[in-house]
């Protein structure tokens, strides 16, 4: 059945939730919003969601460098607990984000961490190219506001679809691991190094 965009971002609205997962649940509940509220719930995403605003002193600082050796990534993920920080699903969840960043190369890690002169620039860009292609005005402005969230998509580490399963956003993949752990994880930093850069692109930006 046809999902309702509308549908997904109130759902979304009010569990906190991923969009693939509030599709997968509307879709799985025939579009009844309470009842994919509570396939969520069953699953733990909700819950997860709701744990994100906790504080996470606690986690890894994990590296990776790609096969050839010309492309290396620091990420520091943090949790609640050193407990958690100590297992192998956090470890593993640590190198597989790590491995994300060499292979996606996101400028931030979410789209707060992007520099509001360069979302302007980005904005000036996709406006002079819808211009130049004949759009009537009274578009453009949609076109913009899409093409920027593309542009997010495709540059914020959280938005970006994960490499290891596209499916699912990073975000998605952290929600998913919260709600197995029953803690609080976040992405505080990372550098990704590329040999020949200039300058190594940081996400706490």
């Amino acid at each position: 059945m046809e999902i309702s965009g509308s549908a997904i971002k109130e759902l979304r609205e009010r569990t906190g939730v991923g969009v693939m997962d509030c599709k997968k649940a509307l879709l799985e509940c025939e579009g009844n919003i309470d009842n994919a509220i509570e396939f969520l719930r069953k699953k733990g995403l909700a819950k997860a969601a709701k744990r994100a605003g906790r504080e996470t002193a606690e986690g890894l600082i994990t590296s990776y460098i790609h096969p050839g050796g010309k492309i290396g990534v620091l990420v520091d993920i943090n949790c609640e607990t050193d407990f958690v920080a100590r297992t192998e699903d956090f470890q593993n969840l640590s190198k597989d984000i790590a491995m994300h960043i060499a292979a996606m190369n996101p400028i931030a890690i979410d789209r707060e961490g992007i520099p509001s002169e360069v979302i302007e620039k980005e904005k000036e860009i996709f406006r002079a190219e819808a211009k130049a292609s004949g759009k009537p005005e009274k578009v453009i402005d949609k076109i913009v506001e899409g093409r920027l969230e593309k542009f997010f998509a495709e540059q914020c580490l959280l938005e970006q679809a994960y490499v290891k399963d596209p499916e699912i956003t990073v975000k998605e993949l952290l929600y998913n691991m919260i709600a197995k752990v029953g803690e609080n994880i976040s992405v505080r930093r990372f550098t990704r190094y590329h040999l020949g850069e200039v300058l190594a692109q940081d996400g706490n930006c």
